[in-house]
């Protein structure tokens, strides 16, 4: 795979084909009787989702249900192929002048779906609507680089200058290396002027200019699905070669899978733990099976009783940690689609090691768990009460939450059992109102690079630091290394910066996660991205 050569020196163009990135696969108006580009199939796609958290706004939405329907409906300023390379979407070209200031320059004459044109101003108003505090948005983090952007108060990004109506100017409060490469991410998308006359109103029925649109102003069924139809207007690299996606949103993965079986899904990103032995023969030179940046853990909170970041707490963590057999856990439940976790990356991301310091508290070591686990009850004696691992049940994870349950509680003798809600967004609700003990947590790279599994993660106050973990030495680690101009110090800063999380374990890292996926007769040019979310644009179906 190719790797991120960001240069901040100079004058870097962030053109097509510009720019190499990191890469193994990441998620209204009328319809007439417009037909997909030349060539192309009018078929619908079919394909499995989940019931979105939150409106589908760009800078609140931050989970895969929600991403998969953002990303399909807008487009940003750059967008990333397969392989995780840049190309420009909206884009005509982006202009690294120094390490704080960029220079965009957006082409001529794209429109949102509602006929309006698409400016400058669209992507400056929408992008101060994320950043503002009062608004809260789930992705505001991703702007925390730009000059004005404040924790504390409501107050304007100061570093975003229209030129004129297709040119801006992008100053940032400090070097962030990798800030060309996220602006393909979904935060930054732009927003038309309808947006913001009301907000919630928009995020039930969003415009976008992305390759789809939304069928009707009613196309989202909550709780069971949303149906896409191509945008006629979209001219940009993602070009729809179908007549649309049926996105159906499943209670379980097995449900879905069956569905795939029978013929009634096109294609499927995700094969649930019941069908790993069988899908490739079941699904003949119709499977996917590769590396994706995905991570997976177990997040023990702050909020937990016994477990805060002290030595207490230290000494829990790393206990539990040696009490996870991920070997067999990989071996058995997920028949080798995952590889155990040596950081809290992804190894096809450049920077990634499987040697940092502190990494054998990843290793399974049942003696050693229980040394530990003894040695905390010395501190603090653990009261008895049951260790419970939260999840959501539409997402294919009893199987391993229980195995890992088994495992810490025959090593460490108490009581771990499995939580489980019944689907993503109430699972995501419970957690985010802290109604939950240890919960299951991922994460699923916005874009490809090393410091996007780290800084929204773990630094106090991030956006998706779910377990409100707080270290003055990582913040410090991290900020020296986005701030490092050079891609391969940058890793090595960051790598130190893992080194405390291994010592502190805010989330316990288990495996790395490939994707693993399906798809019928029917369709041809499936193919999976980077960010194991299958390239809808592509792929053909018979008429």
């Amino acid at each position: 795979m190719k790797r991120n050569k960001i240069a901040l020196a100079g004058l870097a163009l962030l053109s097509v084909g510009g720019i190499t990135l990191a890469g193994c696969a990441s998620g209204s108006g009328d319809t007439g009787e417009e037909t997909p580009t030349d060539g192309a199939s009018t078929a619908v796609i079919t394909t499995n989702g989940s019931e979105p958290q939150n409106p589908l706004l760009p800078t609140h939405t931050n989970e895969t249900g929600g991403g998969k329907i953002v990303d399909s409906i807008f487009a940003g300023l750059i967008s990333y192929e397969a392989d995780g390379s840049v190309v420009n979407d909206v884009a005509e070209e982006i202009t690294v002048d120094s390490p704080t200031q960029l220079t965009v320059k957006i082409r001529e004459g794209l429109t949102f779906t509602n006929g309006e044109e698409v400016t400058v101003d669209n992507f400056i108003k929408a992008w101060n609507y994320g950043a503002l505090l009062s608004n809260a948005q789930n992705a505001s983090y991703f702007f925390e680089d730009i000059e004005g952007f404040s924790w504390d108060e409501d107050s304007e990004l100061t570093g975003l200058k229209q030129v004129d109506d297709y040119t801006f100017t992008i100053t940032l409060n400090k070097p962030a290396a990798d800030f060309a490469q996220r602006l393909g991410y979904s935060a930054y998308y732009p927003l038309p002027d309808v947006a913001f006359e009301d907000m919630e109103a928009f995020g039930e029925s969003p415009i976008g200019n992305g390759p789809y649109m939304l069928a009707s102003e009613d196309a989202w069924q909550h709780d069971e699905g949303i149906d896409l139809v191509v945008n006629p207007d979209y001219d940009g690299p993602r070009a729809a070669k179908n007549g649309g996606l049926n996105i159906v949103f499943y209670a379980t993965q097995d449900a879905a899978y069956q569905d795939l079986l029978a013929g009634n899904v096109d294609v499927l990103d995700a094969i649930p733990d019941s069908a790993l032995e069988t899908f490739e023969s079941d699904l003949p030179d119709r499977w996917v099976n590769q590396p994706a940046a995905i991570f997976q853990s177990l997040t023990i909170p702050e909020w937990q009783e016994h477990f805060a970041t002290d030595e207490e707490g230290r000494l829990r963590r790393a206990a539990i940690s040696h009490a996870i057999n991920r070997e067999e856990i990989t071996d058995v439940i997920f028949q080798g689609t995952r590889t155990p976790a040596s950081d809290f990356t992804s190894p096809v991301i450049d920077g990634w090691s499987e040697s940092l310091e502190g990494g054998e508290v990843l290793e399974y070591d049942p003696d050693l768990a229980k040394e530990l686990w003894a040695q905390a009850d010395e501190i603090s004696p653990y009261s008895g009460e049951d260790f419970t691992i939260s999840y959501n049940a539409d997402g294919g994870h009893q199987a391993w939450v229980d195995a890992v349950a088994n495992s810490i509680s025959n090593t460490l003798g108490i009581t771990a059992i499995g939580e489980p809600y019944p689907d993503f967004a109430t699972y995501l609700d419970a957690r985010d109102n802290k109604q939950v003990g240890a919960f299951r947590s991922g994460w699923q790279a916005d874009y490809p690079g090393l410091y996007n599994f780290l800084g929204p993660l773990y630094a106090t106050g991030a956006g998706s630091n779910d377990g409100d973990y707080s270290s003055e030495e990582f913040d410090s680690l991290i900020a020296e290394g986005i701030s490092a101009t050079d891609p391969e110090e940058a890793n090595e800063i960051f790598q130190q910066a893992q080194t405390v999380l291994l010592t502190d374990l805010p989330a316990i890292p288990l495996w790395y996660s490939n994707v693993t996926g399906g798809w019928s007769e029917t369709v041809d040019n499936v193919e999976f991205g980077w960010n194991s979310v299958p390239i809808y644009s592509e792929i053909t179906k018979a008429e």
